[in-house]
């Protein structure tokens, strides 16, 4: 046998033992959520969430739901095993690099912390002070029914959208809302990567209280060397995909960073701070689930406290001044917010974080606006990036590819034409909170959209938009 079949070989049992941990890492992650933070029956995550489309080969993986200790553990013929604990307020963790153990003690003070916790705020816009509220005169209330409607209807068997969840505000009031079947306005939901803009907003208050601006270099203790190019890295160029950092952001390779980071480290921030240039920074578009991360590290370090003013700075800086009372950003097993991927909320809460953004930056409280983003912020967040004019600072200008079908596509420049200052939220499987300023719209998606075009999100927008 000659050097390269051994290398070959060798390359694709390290690649099948990368893939078996990372498809273990993924049910027991997924599962664990859904079952004790969206309250869903282990059965439907099993038979829909985790077995559809591409997804199925994940049936062939042994499951274990432990009720009582609150942990899932996945497992391959009894190898790879992977497990994840559900904590109180912080979400489902991955025991990785740690212990079951550990995990509970670093969140005890937390737990501790959150039991003597009360919003002190009305939550605007509540499952209870929000009912629908048809006004024919401002739109056309039954042909928006339809569109609605069509969200959950399947013509193409072989693309399926299986949408969750629609919520639409015009003007602040909620006109319309539909959930699938087995989901609920009660319901959080995973976001993907709808969370990097929520991390928009959290450092957006950092920036306003002082303790970080957007030109800050030296950002990591690992870029601090005087002869480390990386510490030339700014916090826009973090948020604007543009660090320069290497990072492949490949999601059906188990050896590409960002699987590596989400389902095989416990502690990613540590795993993309090692992370080498590939440019300049500044130089190019570059999108970077890993750049979310180390925002989320800045943010730790920031703070400078305990974890519990670490875990619960979300909370108390951004979720109960606007109502999200249902969203739950999750840690690592280190202790930082996987801000690029791991937040659930219903999608009502979903949609305060756009009403939000809509009514730039800032809240009604107690009969009183409270400025809760920093003058600007959404303006500098949803102005077209120097390399990227369809990216802001964790927020998309336009709908990425994989949710545009080729008929939409190829009338984009008649009918289809986004909407001039329209932005978004995005995140995997077609998770969108779109917010169209011209019709003073919040839109909410949320779905299970596995397969590549299987969701037209830009055909959506301009059908609502059209009713307006």
């Amino acid at each position: 046998m000659n050097a390269l079949s051994t290398g070959a070989i060798l390359f694709s049992r390290t690649y099948l033992s990368c893939f078996l941990k990372m498809a273990t890492a993924y049910k027991a992650k997924l599962l664990c959520s859904g079952i004790f933070v969206s309250g869903r029956e282990a059965s439907a995550l099993l038979s829909e969430d985790l077995a559809v489309d591409d997804l199925a080969p994940l049936r062939l993986l042994h499951s274990s739901v432990d009720f009582q200790q609150k942990t899932v553990t996945v497992s391959c013929f009894g190898g790879f095993k992977r497990t994840a604990l559900y904590r109180p307020g912080l979400g489902s963790t991955l025991v990785l690099e740690t212990t079951v153990a550990q995990l509970r003690e670093q969140s005890a003070a937390f737990e501790k912390w959150q039991q003597t916790w009360q919003y002190r705020y009305r939550p605007a816009l509540s499952a209870k002070e929000m009912p629908l509220k048809m006004d024919t005169e401002r739109f056309e209330t039954e042909r928006l029914a339809q569109v609605v409607d069509a969200a959950f209807m399947e013509s193409d068997r072989a693309r399926l959208q299986r949408s969750r969840a629609v919520v639409i505000l015009h003007r602040g009031q909620l006109v319309a809302e539909r959930y699938a079947v087995g989901f609920s306005a009660q319901t959080p939901l995973l976001g993907w990567s709808m969370a990097k803009s929520v991390v928009n907003a959290l450092i957006g208050i950092l920036v306003q209280q002082g303790k970080l601006a957007l030109d800050s270099q030296d950002l990591l203790p690992e870029w601090r060397s005087p002869s480390d190019p990386r510490r030339k890295i700014t916090l826009d160029q973090l948020l604007r995909m543009s660090s320069g950092l290497r990072f492949s952001e490949d999601y059906s390779n188990p050896l590409s960073d960002v699987t590596t980071l989400l389902f095989q480290r416990g502690d990613g921030a540590k795993y993309a701070a090692q992370l080498p240039l590939k440019n300049a920074p500044g130089r190019e578009f570059s999108y970077a689930g890993g750049a979310t991360v180390l925002l989320c590290r800045i943010i730790r370090q920031v703070l400078s406290g305990t974890l519990t003013d670490y875990f619960s700075f979300p909370g108390r800086s951004l979720f109960e001044r606007i109502g999200m009372t249902s969203a739950v950003l999750e840690p690592d097993a280190a202790g930082t917010f996987t801000g690029s991927s791991f937040m659930y909320a219903t999608a009502r809460d979903w949609a305060k974080l756009g009403l939000l953004y809509l009514q730039d930056g800032c809240w009604q409280i107690e009969d009183e606006w409270v400025r809760i983003l920093p003058a600007g912020w959404v303006a500098y967040s949803t102005t077209p990036s120097k390399t990227a004019d369809f990216y802001g600072a964790h927020f998309w200008l336009g709908v990425p590819n994989s949710f545009v079908s080729e008929t939409s596509r190829a009338q984009r420049q008649e009918a289809l034409t986004w909407p001039e200052g329209a932005y978004l939220a995005a995140g995997y499987q077609g998770q969108f909170v779109t917010v169209v300023p011209d019709r003073d719209l919040v839109v909410v998606r949320l779905g299970l959209s596995q397969r590549r075009n299987s969701w037209d999100h830009a055909a959506f927008i301009h059908q609502i938009r059209a009713c307006f």
